[in-house]
Formats: structure tokens, sequence, C-alpha cells
């Protein structure tokens, strides 16, 4: 048998390969109150489960201290007075966004669907609606607030089983697959939801945690059925497919004559325990939690190992081989020939695009003449690229997922032919920069349709479309091309190159102007000088995600089967159009009601804390100013 010392020599190699991952790892856990709760003490951070147990003064200050508080918002509710809690949460909604006008006008709290959300939450109109809208229906106020209390222990508890709950078996699933291979992608905390086992792995370790629950009324019987479910967790991360009463069985006939074994190995991290003592947790977090699940996970390798020479009963059940040891050559090759093919190709077929015709298809993925040659060129790469993330499986880096002993579920065809990771020809770029710029112009138009009831030709252009909208998708595709690959950073990029553009874009406009704007996002929550915000920001990211993802491959294949003698006239022909509209609106832009009339162009905001008065001067080509008083002022 390996000895501890063996065991933890192994674990310190492990956590040195994978040592930003596992302390993310350890950290999720820790934060959702899984293990290693104790170690976030330096952070100042709640877990989870403690969050609900806050002091009540410090609810009230996060919600400002000239307010009773959500707590007597809630205490109303619960008391009965329903009107005594829509009247104060009311009090503290004008409270907020009193102080949102003194304050950062970045954290603006009087416009946008963030700043209605983040009012309403703080102030307890939310729970105050939902108790009015149960009252409606159930006929009773009582009946309003228990359903209402029901709720939010249903949510909580989903929460938790469906979340929180399996997060141990995820984090063991990591830390063995870490054990033998150099290379553990983060994606791996899905792969529940590949094989399709996730609800599986929650029912088990629900009733894992009931028995242990059960049993923990009984003080020996509590400690000894601890270490008896000690590896289920462990056996779920290898095998999901197990039944619950076969995986705690499992457990216990591989813990028997284990237990006290187990006790003194989890004993010898006991100086690790007191160094995180003495460093308020630092130590934990950043080396001695990560080194401890390492080790254990080197513990259950053991046992399982032994369970299997023993041929103790259920031990079949064990039977994801190549998660414990490296795949044979010739095993690769069989499951990976598609892979190895497609990695291959490309070095050869790559020769055939040189010069300026590589730069454009490799860094912006445009085919510049989109002749056979750069088709031919198009399809292979976008094989290699596809292939790409599962490089690492056939060099026997990373875990081999088709080799497992539950298949991991493949993308289905009609997904695969989407095939984002393509190149574009110049004619579909084309193309899809008008589609974009006309669906932008139609999504405002509808917007201001549904909110005002009236149609505007929104935009500086007087045609039906907006260039801003399809500039940034174009730019999405272009710039963006060498990370398409990776969605989250794909993500982060479509909101730092969207939120670029539309700064600069209405920078530029108001200075080409006199100072007249096109959009204006003061008082949105998480604005910047009016321009930009998180609102909007978040809404390009997700509708950037669709549009690379989704929309343009799609797009491009109705494009591909457009004959060239008929696309190449129709791009010419919009593009003169769309010049002579751009040169048009530089000398007589589109403006008027609902295109360029806000009311919030700031230059100068004061707030007079004497008078409780807000002094806001605007330009529009003259001067005026406002004074906003915030009993009266609800705008």
């Amino acid at each position: 048998m390996t000895t501890r010392k063996e065991m933890k020599r192994k674990a310190k190699k492990a956590v040195k390969k994978h040592y930003i991952l596992y302390v993310a790892v350890c950290l999720i856990m820790a934060y959702m109150g899984v293990e290693f709760s104790s170690s976030l003490n330096v952070l100042d951070i709640t877990p989870a489960e403690e969050v609900y147990r806050m002091e009540d003064e410090e609810r009230l200050t996060r919600i400002g201290a000239n307010s009773d508080g959500l707590i007597d918002v809630i205490a109303d509710l619960l008391a009965g007075d329903q009107e005594g809690g829509q009247e104060l949460s009311s009090q503290i909604k004008e409270e907020e966004k009193e102080r949102s006008l003194e304050g950062n006008p970045v954290f603006g709290r009087t416009r946008g669907v963030f700043a209605g959300i983040v009012n309403n939450i703080t102030s307890g109109s939310a729970l105050v609606f939902l108790v009015g809208a149960l009252h409606s229906l159930l006929g009773s106020e009582s009946a309003a607030i228990l359903v209402l209390v029901l709720f939010g222990i249903a949510f909580l508890f989903s929460v938790w089983f469906f979340i929180t709950n399996v997060v141990s078996v995820i984090a063991r699933r990591i830390f063995l697959e870490g054990r033998i291979y150099e290379t553990v992608p983060f994606q791996r905390c899905l792969f529940l939801l590949r094989v399709k086992k996730w609800v599986k792995a929650c029912c088990t370790m629900f009733l894992t945690a009931f028995f242990q629950f059960l049993w923990s009324f009984t003080i020996i019987g509590g400690i000894i059925k601890y270490y008896s479910y000690y590896l289920v967790s462990y056996i779920v991360a290898e095998n999901p497919d197990i039944s619950s009463r076969e995986a705690i069985r499992l457990s216990r006939r591989m813990m028997k004559g284990h237990k006290w074994e187990c006790f003194v190995y989890e004993l010898s991290f006991l100086p690790w325990t007191f160094l995180g003592a003495a460093t308020a947790g630092l130590s934990e977090i950043f080396y001695s939690n990560p080194y401890r699940a390492a080790s254990f996970s080197e513990y259950y390798a053991q046992l399982r190992e032994e369970a299997k020479k023993a041929r103790i009963k259920g031990s079949q059940y064990l039977n994801d081989t190549y998660l414990f040891e490296k795949a044979e050559d010739e095993m690769i090759y069989l499951a990976y020939e598609d892979v190895i093919s497609a990695l291959v190709r490309p070095k050869r077929d790559g020769r055939k695009l040189k010069g300026i015709r590589k730069f454009f298809a490799d860094y912006l993925g445009i085919l510049l003449t989109n002749t056979k040659e750069e088709r031919e060129y198009e399809e292979t790469q976008a094989l290699h690229m596809r292939m790409q993330f599962l490089k690492d499986a056939v060099d026997r880096k990373s875990y081999p997922s088709r080799l497992s002993a539950l298949p991991e579920q493949e993308k289905r065809k009609k997904v695969e032919m989407i095939h984002y990771l393509r190149h574009y020809s110049v004619w579909s770029v084309i193309v899809l920069f008008f589609v974009f710029s006309f669906m932008g112009w139609l999504w405002e138009v509808s917007l201001h349709l549904v909110q005002d009831g009236e149609f505007v030709n929104r935009g500086v252009l007087h045609g039906p479309w907006l260039p801003i909208y399809g500039g940034g998708g174009v730019l999405i595709l272009l710039l963006l091309n060498k990370i398409r690959n990776r969605p989250l950073a794909e993500f982060v990029g479509i909101i730092l190159l969207c939120g670029t553009v539309e700064y600069f874009s209405s920078y530029y406009l108001e200075m080409a102007h006199n100072g007249e704007r096109w959009w204006d996002y003061s008082g949105y929550f998480l604005n910047l000088h009016g321009r930009i915000c998180a609102e909007g920001l978040l809404v390009f990211g997700i509708g950037g995600i669709g549009l690379v993802y989704v929309l343009a491959p799609l797009l491009d294949n109705a494009i591909q089967k457009i004959p060239l003698q008929i696309l190449a006239p129709f791009c010419v022909v919009l593009t003169v159009i769309f010049a002579a509209d751009t040169v048009y609106s530089m000398k007589y832009p589109n403006t008027g009601k609902g295109i360029t009339d806000y009311e919030s162009r700031v230059v100068t905001d004061n707030w007079n804390q004497e008078n409780k008065i807000y002094i806001h001067i605007q330009e529009n080509n003259k001067y005026a100013c406002n004074l906003f008083i915030p009993n009266l002022y609800t705008g």
C-alpha cells in the first residue's frame, strides 16, 4: 500500500501542475459553504448559507442610513400591513434616487432596467408587488405571505439541491483528472451535463446527506457514518450513472477497515490548520486547501485500486479506466482518428495562401477573392479549429472523453452545420454590415414605437440603417476572430469592443454637431458620461454572442448561395446609396423629436445640500437651468 508520505508527494506535484485551477475550485467550494469555508475569514466573505443570518444593522447600512430599511418592509408584510410596507418601500426608493443624484453619476438610479431592478430590490418594492399579486389571486393576505415564504424555501432548497449539493462531485472530478493529466480545462466543470447525469448525481448526494443527517442524532453513529460515506462523492465523480443506493453501499464496503486510517490521515493535516489560523486563512486559500484536496484524491485512488484487486461487491462500477491511467497510442488513434487528420492537414493546405491573402484569412477571418483555393483553405482551417480543443486529448495531456465509460454527448449535426469557426468573403462582410445596420434600426424603431406609440426614424442618417450596429457587428467578427473558439473571452472582448465603439461614436457625434446627442444614458446604473452603460453593454455582449455563433454563420450560408454576378452589383448599389446618405447627413443630420431631444445632456450638476435642491444645467444650443426638487420631481 502506498504510504501517506508518498500520497502527499504525488499531491504536491498535482498542485504544482494545476495550481491556479485548484485554488479557484477550492475557493468556489469555500464560498458556497461546501468545504474550507473557515479559510475565508481573512476576506470577510460570508458563505452562502450564512447570508441570511446577517445582522439587521448591516442590512440597514447597505440600503441607506436615512431609511428604515428592507427589514422593516418585510416586517410590515409579515405583520399583515401591506399598505405600510408599500408606503415605506416607496419612501426608500425615492431616497435611493435622491442619493444617486447627489452621489457619483456613474451609479445613476433614475433610468433604465438595471436601475429599476436595483431600486425595486433594495427598497422591497418587488416583495410588496409579489404579496399584492398573490393576495389578489388567493383572496387572503395571510395565504399570500405563506405562499411567498414557501416559494422562498423552495427556491433556496432548489439552489442547494441542484448546485451546492453537487459542487463536491465536480471538484472531485477535476482533482482526479489532475492526478494523471497535465491539462484540465475549466469546462470540465460541466462534465455532468455532457453525460446527462447532473440530476442523478444531485439525487445521490442528497440521499447521502439525508442519511448522514439522520445518523447525526446518534453521536457515535454520526461519526462512523461520516467516514462510511466518505467516498460517495469520489465514486459519483468517477461514475455518475451509478445508483444512489449502490454508491453509498460501495463507499461503505471500500471504507471498511479504513475509517481509523482516514481519521489519522486527516489529523496529519492539523499543522496546516494551525498555520491557517496563524495566517488568517491565507495559507489555506493559497496552498493547504488544494494540497489537502489533492491528497485525498490520491487516497481515493489507493482505496479504489485495493477494491478492484479484492473484487469487492460493486467494484465493477468503478469503470472509468482512463481517469486513472493514460490510454495507449492505439486506443487514442482509433478514438480520435478524425482529429489527428484535421490537425495534420492544415500544415499542408495552408501553404496555398500567401502574403496579404493569408494575413486577412488568418487574422481577420476574411477571404479576399473567395476562390476555390480560398474555400478549400477555409474548410480545412475551420475543421482544424473545431478539433483544436481536442488536441490535448490526442497528445494524452488531458482526459480522453471519447474513451469514457459514459460517452459524452457530441454536438448535433444540425448545430455543427452552423460552423461558426469560418472565414467570411468580402461580399459577405458587406451584406452582413447592412443586415446588422438594418436590424439595429428596426430594433430601435420598434422599441420607440412600443414605448411612445409613434414611429421615429432613429439615427443620424436618413436611411433605414444604424451603422453603429453594422460596424460593431462586423468589427466583432473581424477583430475578435482569433478568440472565437473561446466563448468566454469572446464575450468579454465583445463588451470591451462595443463599449469603445459606442463611447467614441457618441463623443464624435457630439463634437461634430455642436454638442447634440443621439443617445444619452445619464441616470442609468453604471454609466460613463452618459455615453455607455452596463445595461447596454450587457445587451451588446449577449447579442454579440448570438451574432457570432448563430446569426452570422446562418446568414453567410444564405449569402453563399447567391450567384456572384448578382451579389457583387447588389453590394455596390447598397454601398453607393449608403455613401450618399452619409455625405448628405453630414450637412443635414437626422434630428428631431425622439431622436435628439434629450433632457439630460449635463454640463454642470450641483447638489445644494442645505436646500435639498438639485440644480441641473443643460446645453442644447442654448442654456437653461432646471431646479429638480426631489420630493416633487419623479422623472
